[in-house]
């Protein structure tokens, strides 16, 4: 798939989103693809650190690819967001340490993809966001509203959806979401090299038993949200931004 690239040098399998001229927007294929490569790096006992980053130097990822949600109802927008927990979970439950390293844009999607990573290395230019109340009216699933809690915590996250607004990358690294902030992508990958070759020498099973307890912990309880969901993804509000936004056209609010 010429959209995501998997790559292993020694013991960093990484994975590039590869669609600079869409701002690296997924598809559902390429989710798939995420999904696949962690159970590659599950699967060979050579790779150390999964590493995800975007191509072109504009965004890690700027979400869903729009034209995938032509035609979505409430079920449609259920199985959407069942798929997105799926993914989301494998790359939290992937034994071994997961990194993001984001440069640009890192909205909806891709700061969910992010917030399932167990560190984020981030340059001064990135902006992280789920500006959704102003695009599509959609929502986020409870795990993935879990996620960015767990992430950023209740207020920060209250803040950004529904103010849909981005935090610049100096707020992200103010609330722990970015874990390094640095200036340009040149000392991005410097420090995502360093950051690779420290985790590749530490303990394989100490990592991942952090890992899983703080995962365990995160999910413990967790109510389902599929009304919710439905009820949004079903919405005319929904349909009509779609609609809008092939049209290059603001998108009109009505609550139904």
């Amino acid at each position: 798939m010429t959209d995501l690239l998997v790559e292993q040098d020694g013991p960093v399998l990484q994975v590039t989103f590869n669609r600079p001229d869409a701002h690296n927007a997924l598809t559902f294929a390429m989710y798939e693809g995420v999904h696949d490569a962690c159970e590659k790096a599950d699967a060979d006992p050579d790779v150390r650190v999964l590493v995800l980053r975007g191509a072109g130097g504009k965004a890690f990822v700027s979400g869903t690819d729009i034209s995938q949600f032509a035609g979505f109802d409430g079920a449609a927008g259920i199985e959407y967001e069942e798929r997105m927990t799926r993914v989301l979970r494998r790359l939290e439950d992937t034994a071994v340490p997961t990194v993001a390293a984001v440069d640009g844009y890192c909205v909806g999607g891709g700061l969910a993809l992010a917030a399932a990573c167990d560190l984020r290395i981030a340059t001064g230019a990135s902006r992280f966001g789920v500006p959704i109340a102003r695009t599509l009216g959609n929502c986020l699933s409870m795990d993935t509203i879990a996620l960015l809690v767990a992430n950023l915590g209740r207020s920060r996250a209250l803040d950004m959806l529904l103010r849909a607004r981005l935090l610049d990358a100096a707020e992200a690294h103010a609330a722990g979401f970015v874990t390094q902030l640095v200036d340009d992508a040149g000392e991005l990958d410097a420090a995502l090299a360093e950051t690779a070759a420290t985790l590749a020498s530490h303990a394989p099973l100490s990592m991942w038993a952090t890992k899983q307890a703080l995962a365990r912990m995160r999910r413990a309880g967790l109510p389902d949200g599929d009304d919710l969901v439905a009820r949004v993804y079903g919405s005319a509000d929904f349909a009509s931004a779609v609609a809008a936004f092939a049209r290059k056209e603001r998108a009109t609010w009505t609550g139904a």
